[in-house]
């Protein structure tokens, strides 16, 4: 629980196909789309995590601005309070962030953070208002931030190519470097919701185990196999206990959301 609720929740959605894919011509969303997750650690319902985006003016341009709010609840929220603020500015052609924000609070361990994208440099200045310091860091071609990196890659086509047991990569910065995410594509499953019964693809990211995640494979993520390619179901085995989340509401979806008939 240390990492944060939105945190768990963004690892486990940014990894769907190859970063050097070309955007696809039909958007996965639109501006107003909105979706809220339900998050379970065992059998305790722990918080909820929020995702929005909408089309805002910048600089005479319009772009996508993408909030994500994660925060605990009920008891959770006394032993361990978490409020989680995400927020990223990306270009609506390409896909690519110029301006993320970072705000948390997890149980006292807090961070202020901007930062701003330089792609003809290949940087990103991080400002940290807690620290009252500036720094720049290096990174690779279109680089994405924890959030953006969602949006990004749910317009690419090559997710519906993938084989099972291929595995892909995406540059990410977050926590002042770039991390490299490598994610196996497990098959297809269609699984009980409140909304019935989802088709999805189901995906295993490799994270780092040890002080968070039990083992290397300890994610899991269930996809809504359809244009919206909307996070159904992720489950998390931890160094201590489990986590579950599961989608509680939806609205603003720019296509059909698909529900086998019973």
């Amino acid at each position: 629980m240390k990492k944060g609720i939105l945190i768990i929740l963004f690892l486990v959605t940014v990894s769907f196909t190859k970063q050097e894919a070309p955007i696809a011509t039909k958007e996965a969303f639109q501006s107003g789309e909105w979706f809220q997750f339900r998050i379970h650690y065992g059998l305790i319902n722990a918080g909820y995590a929020e995702l929005e985006v909408k089309e805002v003016v910048r600089n005479n341009k319009k772009v996508y601005h993408a909030k994500g709010y994660g925060y605990t609840t009920g008891m959770t929220k006394l032993f361990f309070k978490v409020e989680d603020d995400y927020q990223s500015f990306f270009d609506k052609a390409t896909g690519v962030p110029f301006h993320f924000i970072r705000k948390i609070d997890e149980g006292g361990y807090t961070k202020n953070q901007e930062g701003y994208f330089n792609h003809s440099d290949k940087t990103v200045l991080v400002k940290d208002h807690k620290k009252k310091t500036e720094n720049t860091y290096s990174v690779p071609d279109k680089t994405q931030d924890i959030l953006s990196s969602f949006y990004y890659l749910r317009n690419h086509p090559n997710i519906n190519k993938l084989k099972v047991g291929e595995s892909i990569n995406i540059d990410m910065f977050f926590d002042d470097e770039t991390t490299k995410f490598k994610l196996k594509f497990v098959g297809r499953e269609d699984i009980k919701t409140k909304f019935g019964v989802v088709p999805t693809m189901v995906f295993r990211p490799y994270v780092q185990a040890g002080r968070v995640f039990k083992e290397q494979e300890s994610l899991t993520v269930w996809i809504s196999d359809d244009e919206n390619k909307l996070p159904i179901r992720i489950k998390a085995n931890l160094a201590v206990g489990s986590l579950k989340a599961d989608i509680e509401k939806f609205r603003g979806l720019k296509h059909s959301f698909t529900i086998k008939p019973k």
